[in-house]
């Protein structure tokens, strides 16, 4: 199984309304240290509708600036449609909605 397919999996285990971070994700694939590698994955995801990577933030529980399924604020209104609240400055609340 590639790196990638270790992401999409652990990604598909964050429930609805809730987020997780991309280091959190790294280190359910066993490479804690590839946050960023995460990152790269889910901008590749080649199941927008099924792997939910908006439910993905990083460390401070910051949306993606320019998410790339839909462009800036999508990431925003998915997360609100699961009740995820979003602050003003674009980031979630991770002891409220964090897993």
């Amino acid at each position: 199984m590639s790196f990638y397919d270790l992401v999409y999996n652990a990604v598909k285990k964050v429930p609805k309304g809730r987020v997780a971070t991309y280091g959190q994700i790294a280190a359910m694939c066993g490479s804690p240290k590839a946050s960023r590698a995460v990152g790269y994955a889910l901008h590749l995801n080649p199941e927008p509708g099924v792997i939910p990577c908006h439910r993905i933030v990083n460390r401070f529980g910051g949306l993606a600036p320019k998410f790339a399924f839909g462009g800036a604020g999508i990431q925003r209104k998915l997360l609100e449609a699961e009740g995820v609240t979003v602050r003003d400055d674009g980031t979630v609340d991770l002891s409220s909605f964090g897993v």
